[in-house]
């Protein structure tokens, strides 16, 4: 039967019959959502029907219709069994192909439960607006199962509150609209196993219209300087927009707050009315005029009550506030060290641990503890955006966000930050650029820092002065699922492409930080996250990620903190601390948490490299230490952690830090430490004199200056591993038969970090896939899995890899493994019996494809090349030449990992450095222009002639590749990727005799 009709004789059967439909003349028919008698199927978006979830795979329930003598409705009732460790329930959602359900005429929504007598609260939630159920505002309510045998519970719509912390992150517009409804979903109580039965879930009642029409003010604070007039603006909505049944009343005063009536602003009252079938959307205005006074003063609230009867009253009463004034803080001619001094005098403790917290922006909703809390950062976690997804949504939402600080007394504005770790990737339509990975293949540190120019530029210009990157781990395990945000495995590599801290800073005395193509930058994460050992993660299901790295000091110091001393010298204004733990050998400490370690925070980062930003903790990191919630924070803050990244927590924080001081247990010092760090960077970045957004940029975002160069980088990351017979370049007149699961997918080819948190495959966003690219240069057939017929073509390009992952959720060992998967096995395996080809391999790390390289003419490693297919596309048609370089070594099995340059036994598929070059002209000389460029290599390096050294270098490594074709072998690789580290170290002598041994090896 169809649902409508299905719909239609339900009510007119529950009009004559149904026991329990007893209602007021007035009110309309119940309208049934559920009888549970097999009218809606268990099934899932986007066809209707009821599904279960939970935590983990033991956390859902499992359902089934029963038929019982006692149903409350009908024949029969939805029963569960359920065990819940973490959350679990069910959720009935509409047809996401079907129109949304209108509930507006309703006063509620009730069902029967029958009762266990368990005194436990189930959640009860209802779906509003968005595209479907999986998409909508989630308003949720509670019953308490306090009884025995069956219920009927009523739900009234007016007391369902948002939900700030779930689908859409950010909400829609919250407001309980009522005319798109989506379904509903029970949340089952955790901790004990239990059974339920449930029937009959119908709309009851008639609205009323405090329901319907709601009255709302246009903003919640209203900044004014002493002396002028704030215009608060009240407008009278309505559900669906239609005119007001019945007259809604407001009354307006100024009372309560820190200003003074008379002396610092005019009192204001009265009431006004909007009548019965006043137009929703009416506004009236109330003004309020301030005082002027020779005073100068902090911020002043004057809050205006609202009394509103015949609708909803707003959420909160708004504010306005006579800004402060006159202080020496707030003089942006004085130095940044004296305003810092001035404004950390007149701070309270709670307004310093305020400052030290940081949250994450769903878990403030509206903002209101922006104030209440007096909170000092804000963050957008991945995946955590404004709806719509767009850079005025960002703008209007930090805005709204920092809007919230006026209202506190001192006015010191936000920080908010955002991982922006290849370009401004939570934002729809950004320029995505290759991860750092591909980056570090480039091996030019001018374009890491143009890159890094483009992400400021974009993040920026929607509001968020803040950039959680770049990473500086130095990556020696290909299996560790953050692999791709290094830019390689040698530390002299990653202190090359630290130019990036430039592009996003600007100079390195931080003076272009206020600039509104300017953000602060962030070192992760201090120190040591790249060397985790394999099995030693102790997160979940991790395998290698935030594990343990186990060093001498003399490792530690060459490998992992010199990274960490370019940045401070290049004036990086955060660093974060590692989730790992620190085994440093010798030291007697055994292994301990970063975010713990007081000897490398304070006595390494900010002692002996003088770092005087500050310092930013991980995401919850400090529920990773040993001990109670004070110890936890006792051990992070002391130990040097300035600001704390508790993102659902940041109350308990702030309260557990005050405690703690006022205990005596953390220093008044060391807190007015950590905030002068902070102050100093937000007055570095302008913050105090332009807290809003500055979106002159704007129109530049994912613009085609910024999309040229993420073309450019894309074209630079690629390396190419082999090409017998010069089969790449390819030429336009060949025809070409394209396969592989990567070749036309945008989201494979960003990976991880892009849009959401772990990414996804398809199109998420806005770029170019390969595939697309060459359609513009070739003539190009396409079977993703080769499956069509593969006759008649000049060559085949295989396109592979990964699919997107994030941290350890990529970790080798935790459903994710170094082979191409059987489809992309197989493609290769077709195409390559069919016709030469080349194999494009899109992935963070090296995958183990030894196995098939005979079979393949020419291998490339693509990494991940961000949005811009173009540049993949440029080298394949031999627009630009192949010039990148493995930025890590490529292993012939994973029983080598982990296999770095360097080691003593190093025989891989590929070494360090290797990277083949178009067109493939024979580079000329042999052994004896080898020592004649060693000689003049010697010279440069003597000379500080780096350019010189690093061209002599690369001349010799050209002959060296030549000769030796696809004969590696132990005794070329190891002397040829120390020749590459040495190169990139200055030492262009040492290099070039390194070369010559690989060479007379060959």
């Amino acid at each position: 039967m169809p649902r409508t009709a299905l719909l239609l004789s339900a009510v007119l059967l529950l009009a004559v019959v149904s026991p329990t439909a007893s209602r007021a003349a007035d009110d309309p028919l119940p309208v049934p959502v559920d009888r549970f008698e097999g009218e809606v199927p268990f099934a899932s978006q986007p066809a209707e029907g009821i599904f279960t979830w939970g935590g983990d795979s033991d956390d859902p329930p499992t359902l089934r219709l029963t038929a019982r003598a006692d149903a409350p409705e009908g024949e029969k009732v939805l029963t569960g069994a359920y065990d819940i460790s973490g959350y679990g329930g069910f959720t009935h959602d509409f047809a996401a192909g079907l129109p949304a359900h209108d509930w507006s005429a309703h006063r509620g929504v009730r069902f029967w439960w029958e009762g266990r007598g368990t005194g436990k609260k189930v959640p009860f939630e209802i779906k509003d607006g968005g595209a479907n159920g999986e998409a909508s505002e989630l308003w949720t309510t509670t019953f308490t199962d306090d009884f025995t045998g069956w219920k009927q519970i009523e739900l009234p719509f007016a007391d369902f509150v948002y939900r700030t912390d779930y689908q859409p992150v950010g909400g829609i517009d919250h407001i309980l609209g009522l005319t798109d409804m989506w379904g509903y979903a029970v949340t089952l109580p955790a901790g004990d196993a239990g059974t339920f039965a449930m029937d009959d879930v119908e709309l009851y009642g008639r609205a009323d219209q405090a329901l319907r029409a709601s009255v709302t003010t246009d903003a919640a604070v209203y900044p004014v300087r002493e002396g002028g007039t704030a215009t608060v603006s009240v407008t009278v909505a309505t559900t669906a927009s239609a005119p007001l049944d019945e007259p809604v009343t407001v009354a307006y005063a100024t009372t309560g707050g820190t200003a003074r009536p008379g002396g610092d602003y005019t009192p204001v009252s009265g009431t006004f009315t909007f009548p019965a079938g006043t137009p929703s959307g009416t506004t009236r205005t109330v003004e309020v005029r301030t005082l002027r006074d020779k005073s100068a003063e902090p911020a002043e609230t004057v809050p205006l009550a609202l009394t509103v009867t015949g609708a909803r009253a707003p959420a909160e009463t708004p504010e306005i506030v006579v800004d402060a004034h006159g202080l020496p803080y707030l003089n942006a001619a004085l130095p940044v060290r004296k305003r810092v001094a001035d404004l950390l005098s007149r701070m309270s403790l709670r307004e310093k641990a305020g400052q030290m917290t940081q949250a994450e922006r769903a878990a403030v909703g509206e903002g209101a503890d922006v104030t209440a809390q007096g909170l000092g950062s804000l963050l957008s976690g991945g995946g955590s955006t404004p709806t719509p997804n767009t850079p005025e949504a960002w703008a209007r939402m930090i805005d709204r966000f920092q809007l919230r600080t006026r209202a506190t007394r001192l006015q010191i504005p936000l920080i908010y930050g955002v991982d922006a770790v290849h370009g401004h990737n939570n934002l729809v339509g950004a320029t995505i650029m290759p991860h750092n990975i591909g980056i570090g293949a480039t091996r030019d540190p001018q374009l890491a820092q143009q890159t890094g120019a483009v992400t400021a530029s974009e993040v920026r210009a929607t509001g968020v002065p803040w950039d959680f990157a770049p990473c500086l781990c130095v990556s020696g395990d290909e299996r560790w699922g953050r692999a791709y945000e290094s830019f390689g495995e040698d530390p002299a590599l990653v202190q090359s492409m630290e130019t990036v801290v430039q592009g996003l800073q600007g100079r390195a005395d931080g003076r272009d930080l206020k600039n509104d193509d300017k953000v602060l930058a962030t070192a992760k994460h201090f120190v040591g996250d790249g060397g985790t050992a394999y099995g030693s993660s102790t997160t979940g299901s991790y395998t290698i990620d935030q594990g343990v790295t186990q060093v001498t000091r003399r490792q530690l110091e060459a490998v992992h903190l010199a990274p960490f001393r370019t940045a401070v010298d290049r004036g990086v204004g955060t660093v974060m601390p590692s989730y790992s733990s620190l085994d440093v050998l010798g030291d007697g400490q055994g292994p301990v948490k970063m975010h713990a370690r007081a000897d490398m925070i304070n006595g390494v980062l900010k002692g002996r490299m003088g770092f005087g930003g500050f310092v930013i903790s991980d995401w919850n990191a400090i529920d990773q230490l040993p001990g109670d919630y004070p110890a936890r924070v006792r051990a992070a803050v002391v130990a040097g952690v300035d600001m704390m990244m508790t993102p659902y927590g940041y109350k308990d924080f702030t309260a557990t830090l005050i405690d703690e001081v006022n205990a005596g247990r953390i220093s008044t010092g060391r807190v007015d430490d950590a905030v002068s760090r902070i102050l100093t960077q937000k007055f570095r970045l302008g913050l105090f004199e332009h807290p809003y957004a500055q979106t002159r940029n704007a129109s530049k975002i994912g613009g085609a200056a910024h999309r040229a160069v993420a073309r450019q980088a894309a074209a630079a990351s690629q390396v190419l591993l082999k090409n017998s017979g010069g089969l790449l370049p390819l030429r336009k007149s060949q025809k070409v038969y394209v396969a592989g699961s990567d070749a036309d997918d945008l989201g494979n080819q960003t990976g991880g970090w892009t849009v959401t948190w772990q990414g996804a495959s398809g199109t998420h966003t806005r770029g170019t896939t390969i595939l697309d690219a060459m359609r513009k240069d070739g003539d190009v057939t396409y079977s993703k899995d080769a499956s069509a017929p593969t006759a008649g073509y000049d060559v085949g390009v295989v396109v592979v890899g990964e699919t997107p992952y994030a941290e350890g959720v990529g970790d080798v060992g935790n459903g994710h493994s170094l082979q191409l998967s059987a489809a992309d096995r197989a493609a290769v395996d077709t195409v390559c019996a069919a016709m030469k080809c080349a194999v494009l391999i899109v992935s963070g790390r090296p995958q183990l494809i030894g196995d098939r390289l005979g079979a393949i003419d020419a291998l490339v490693a693509s990494w991940l090349p961000g949005t811009e297919g173009d540049g993949v596309a440029d080298v394949l048609y031999g627009k630009r030449p192949f010039t990148g370089r493995l930025p890590v070594t490529w292993p012939r099995s994973e029983a080598q990992l982990p296999i770095n340059v360097g080691d003593a036994a190093y025989d891989p598929q590929f070494p360090y450095g290797w990277g083949l070059t178009t067109p493939a002209k024979s580079p000329g000389g042999g052994a004896a222009t080898l020592r004649a460029l060693a000689v003049a290599a010697a010279a440069a390096e003597r000379a500080g002639a780096d350019g010189a050294g690093r061209a002599l270098v690369d001349r010799a490594r050209l002959i060296v590749q030549h000769k030796v074709g696809a004969h590696l072998t132990a005794a070329v690789s190891k002397p040829f990727a120390d020749a590459d580290h040495l190169s990139l170290t200055g030492r262009y002598g040492a290099a070039l005799r390194k070369l010559g041994e690989a060479y007379r090896a060959a």
